[in-house]
């Protein structure tokens, strides 16, 4: 079952900029070897810049806790034999939920971010007391399904689409689901007992990109998700920006033509106005007798060579080239991962977004950019609310470490 104790509560846990040189450096370690593990003290120094000396008193108390176990060692010529050094997953196991305005889907992972049980669940309202009360159950559930998971619970990472301020722990807007300055951290923790963290659910799969996927081997990148709606994420040198609130990456709220469509949002020709779900289906309904139902209808007519439906994906297209243009002019990313379920219909999109980047981008940024499509199952939504609680728990729980390191 899930357990929890102090030490591992995300109240605990300090921002980056508030801890002191040795609590830096024990999560670097820690990061370095779950995300590139098995690896050496040798190369795990190389890797964060430090002597293989102090990796070898840092790593000690992970090793005396549970957290890191050495492997089978080897030997690269004459000399010392290198002893790898890997996470044990079991050491800790935490609960991610993805809430859509049609379901809730849940995992349970160890410390890998290996899923061991997931569910969906229809729900029956959108309405924040009704979405808790769901969201435990599914929890209680989960953790009957995965009882042999082993070690203790972080506690349960929720994602949703809108403005999440992840510090107060309050879901400022969500449009798909109705709800405004809605305590939602609060109010599943009660329910629970257990630590909540609640967080924009396109954040959350940033940093189970930054952690376990495409963004491993780059401290900075944006993740720009494409679905029911336009989202993003922005990650400098390996954390999450947020912004003032939470609102940081918001993409799919840049105005591309003044006079387009309205939003939801109350301002006319936003991103998502054109290259939302919706917004294909919509441009594609107009004057025509075949009326899809789905992007993947949509896409079969696109490809099947209705000039409308093609018409439609192209001016998505365009519109995501441009609000990706302004993207890499403000940051210059070195990669930005574009996701979501619409990412589907990628090969759809991506003439009219690269021409359309690539013509709206100052000097080099769009070229000093890689785009990596990467279309995702709709539980990594879920494994990402997962692994962003565990990044948060777990690295808490290694703070408590700090003084049983050498001197």
């Amino acid at each position: 079952m899930c357990m929890t104790t102090q030490a591992e509560t995300p109240a605990t846990a300090q921002p980056s900029e508030q801890l002191s040189s040795r609590e830096k450096h024990l999560a670097a370690l820690f990061t370095a070897i779950l995300t590139r593990g098995p690896i050496s003290r040798r190369d795990a120094s190389r890797m964060i810049g430090m002597s293989q000396a102090a990796v070898t008193k840092l790593v000690k108390p992970m090793i005396a806790n549970g957290y890191v176990v050495e492997q089978e060692g080897y030997s690269e010529g004459p000399g010392r034999r290198l002893i790898p050094l890997a996470v044990q997953p079991r050491r800790h196991n935490a609960i991610g939920i993805k809430v859509t305005e049609r379901e809730l889907i849940g995992v349970i992972v160890d410390l890998h971010a290996e899923v061991h049980h997931s569910l969906r669940v229809p729900l029956a309202g959108t309405g924040p007391e009704l979405v808790v009360a769901q969201a435990a159950r599914l929890v209680h559930d989960l953790q009957l399904g995965a009882q042999g998971i082993g070690g203790s619970c972080v506690g349960v990472g929720v994602g949703l689409g809108g403005h999440v301020d992840g510090r107060a722990g309050v879901v400022r807007y969500s449009p798909l689901l109705g709800w405004h300055d809605v305590p939602a951290q609060q109010m599943l923790a009660e329910a629970l007992d257990l630590p909540v963290l609640i967080e924009n659910d396109v954040n959350t799969l940033a940093v189970s990109e930054l952690w376990f996927g495409a963004g491993r081997d780059t401290s900075s990148f944006a993740v720009v998700t494409v679905g029911s709606g336009v989202g993003g994420a922005i990650v400098i040198d390996g954390e999450l920006w947020h912004g003032a609130s939470g609102a940081a990456g918001e993409l799919g709220h840049n105005i591309v033509d003044p006079a387009g469509p309205l939003c939801h949002c109350g301002r006319r020709g936003c991103v998502e106005t054109f290259a939302a779900d919706d917004a294909i289906l919509s441009a594609i309904a107009e004057g025509n007798d075949a009326v899809p139902q789905s992007l993947a209808e949509a896409a079969a007519l696109a490809h099947g060579g209705d000039h409308r439906a093609r018409e439609a994906f192209s001016q998505a297209g365009r519109a995501l080239g441009l609000g990706l243009a302004t993207l890499v002019n403000l940051l210059n990313p070195p990669m930005v991962i574009l996701s979501g379920e619409g990412i589907n219909a990628s090969d759809l999109l991506m003439g009219a977004l690269t021409e359309q980047l690539a013509a709206s981008a100052f000097s080099s940024a769009a070229q000093d950019c890689q785009l990596v499509v990467r279309p995702l199952p709709d539980e990594a939504w879920a494994r990402g609310a997962a692994a962003t609680m565990l990044k948060h728990g777990v690295l808490a729980s290694l703070m408590t470490l700090v003084d049983e390191v050498p001197d």
